[in-house]
């Protein structure tokens, strides 16, 4: 279970930069508040957190 909340919050991670890289917009901002909102801060390190855990998880997949 918690390894797909990870990969949920790295693809809502990807998605996010990509619209930044794309078209200049930031989701996780416009949605809690700015990117200096507390709401935001949990997202990102939220996501950074998930992004860790998958690093550990994609090392479990290759050496099976």
């Amino acid at each position: 279970m918690l390894d797909r909340i990870a990969l949920a919050l790295v693809i809502i991670g990807a998605l996010n930069w990509g619209s930044i890289g794309i078209f200049g917009f930031d989701l996780v901002a416009s949605v809690s508040g700015g990117q200096d909102a507390i709401l935001a801060r949990i997202i990102y390190a939220l996501v950074g957190i998930a992004g860790l855990w998958c690093i550990a998880l994609y090392s479990k997949i290759c050496h099976d």
